[in-house]
């Protein structure tokens, strides 16, 4: 018998309890900082994510942490920056407008706030699907291998980028900021286990 099923895990609930941790982190610093992201293009926060990525995997190859900061911070700011990225996609291609019609640098608190839940609900049901076509594989998967996916995605995003956004087959950014974001959530519920 499948062991994820043995334990009867409530994968949603778990996932959406660490997505809420993000949000509330991503609305406190939008209180204090506004959209001020909203001046980074898609490459610069691809390179966001890929720091933090890259910093999680640096610590767990060395074993060694200079800052401090542990590697929990990193997959919620690797939720957040994805999330972010699907939104600038959304208002950058015109699907969002203000109420105005207008496209402004700094976005409306609710506005913003909106973008990002719509962004991520999205991104949680794409992920229930896949979950449940998947069999909760990740509950299997080592959080390190998680990290590495993570990373393989930021690199196709970015060759993707460098492509000025043209692929021939495959999907194109969009698919892998959501699995970013979704990869991160499964690890935050690894982590909460003490995985």
């Amino acid at each position: 018998m499948n062991e994820s099923k043995d334990k009867r895990h409530d994968t949603r609930s778990e996932v959406e309890r660490e997505a809420a941790a993000c949000r509330e982190l991503f609305e406190r610093k939008t209180r204090d900082y506004g959209t001020s992201w909203r001046i980074l293009r898609l490459p610069s926060l691809t390179d966001q994510i890929f720091i933090k990525a890259n910093r999680i995997r640096s610590i767990e190859e060395t074993g060694e942490n200079h800052v401090g900061d542990g590697v929990r911070g990193e997959f919620v700011a690797m939720v957040n920056y994805a999330v972010m990225a699907l939104v600038q996609m959304r208002v950058e291609s015109g699907e969002w407008r203000s109420e105005s019609g207008e496209v402004p640098l700094e976005l409306p608190f609710e506005d913003a706030m909106e973008l990002y839940d719509r962004e991520l609900k999205a991104t949680l049901d794409l992920m229930m699907a896949k979950n449940h076509d998947y069999g909760e594989a990740w509950r299997q998967m080592r959080v390190s291998s998680m990290v590495d996916l993570i990373l393989m995605k930021l690199l196709r995003i970015k060759q993707i980028e460098d492509n000025d956004g043209r692929t021939e087959v495959s999907e194109g950014p969009e698919g892998g900021y959501r699995d970013i974001v979704n990869y991160s959530l499964f690890c935050l519920v690894r982590l909460r286990e003490g995985v």
